[in-house]
């Protein structure tokens, strides 16, 4: 183990973070009210679960509970309240947030962290279009908040009070990759690997042997789109939506084209700040796409995790809804100018050596 020679708890490091966590509190506070006016209920959800969420490339961290008789259950610390939430509307709730401790294991760099707190919130019987004007109102508060306006990110810039500009993924890709991702690829909303194998190769993008199309849709994603996000000077912030519904495993087909889902993620100076979903309440296709991550995760990972199967059964009885996840260190970062998590967590996960800050 490297030995951190500056901690968090160094009383001359605690006093340079201070101001930016101080904001954070302000910040929180801010949209808890915001919430609160808007008729939603804060609710708590326990961070042990028998399912930590079942997307292929997310890593939890796995632990047992012991009972008094000695017998042992595994259970893992959730990567999202989602399952939990959902669960919640099943019940009844209609307007749910929850400022939530989650974790995510093998992963930490100036924007990742182990543990860090996600901003959750649920609607029912809404559009998942309204969740893009709660995200706008959302960015305003943190702005609003600090002061700060425009904010920059690894020199790229954005102006949170302007409203967020709507692009389908489709037409990104047509725009920056040179590909039309749909038509060519998603013949009949099936993926077709080979022919995004070609389009990747074509534009110069790296293509292995035992890459699906969701590893080539990622790379290209990454390489090619997320750079030209935020590119221009003061841009308004961006909701990339209409993902192909073979990448939205919790997210419903649009009925306009069921080649894509109601899903949106939301980008500032680049950075991803959202992702919200029209939810799947269909319980047997649910299992399926769940079943089918976990067998991508084997495939790539050697390892599975359990399904809720509580969390299907819920879905039989929950409502019509839309939910969005928000990545509530994130906008802190951006609204007070920090460059690094670390500087706006209380008290940030030990390092064991990956980096100091």
């Amino acid at each position: 183990m490297i030995k951190n020679i500056n901690p968090f708890w160094n009383p001359a490091r605690h006093a340079d973070r201070r101001p930016v966590l101080l904001a954070r509190g302000r910040i929180k506070a801010a949209i808890r009210r915001w919430f609160e006016d808007q008729g939603f209920v804060e609710v708590e959800t326990a961070c042990l679960q028998v399912s930590p969420g079942n997307e292929a490339h997310l890593h939890a961290f796995a632990t047992e509970w012991r009972s008094e008789a000695g017998a042992r259950h595994p259970l893992y610390l959730h990567t999202s309240p989602e399952f939990a939430c959902k669960k919640l509307l099943a019940a009844g709730e209609t307007r749910i947030f929850t400022f939530a401790p989650v974790f995510r294991n093998g992963e930490r760099s100036a924007l990742h962290a182990p543990e860090f707190t996600m901003l959750e919130w649920y609607r029912a019987g809404a559009p998942y279009t309204t969740l893009m004007e709660d995200c706008a109102a959302l960015l305003r508060i943190a702005a609003d908040v600090t002061g700060r306006d425009p904010w920059t990110f690894r020199g790229r810039s954005a102006r949170p009070t302007l409203v967020p500009h709507r692009v389908g993924v489709d037409e990104l890709f047509r725009r920056h990759a040179g590909i039309r991702l749909l038509e060519h690829t998603l013949p009949r909303g099936l993926p077709d690997r080979d022919a995004l194998a070609r389009e990747a190769s074509r534009i110069g993008v790296r293509v292995a042997i035992d890459d699906t199309w969701s590893d080539l849709f990622s790379r290209i994603l990454v390489e090619r789109i997320e750079p030209a996000l935020g590119a221009e000077p003061d841009a308004a912030p961006v909701v990339v939506d209409a993902y192909p519904t073979h990448e939205a495993a919790l997210a419903r087909p649009s009925p306009a084209d069921p080649r894509v889902a109601e899903r949106f993620e939301l980008y500032a100076c680049g950075v991803e700040l959202a992702n919200a979903f029209g939810e799947l309440v269909d319980p047997v296709e649910q299992r399926r796409r769940l079943e089918t991550e976990m067998d991508e995760k084997e495939r790539i990972y050697g390892e599975r995790y359990p399904i809720d199967e509580d969390f299907l059964a819920a879905l039989a009885l929950m409502p019509p809804a839309s939910g969005c996840a928000l990545g509530f260190d994130r906008l802190v970062m951006l609204a007070t100018g920090a460059t690094h998590i670390d500087q706006v967590l209380w008290t940030p996960a030990p390092d064991l050596g990956t980096r100091g800050l």
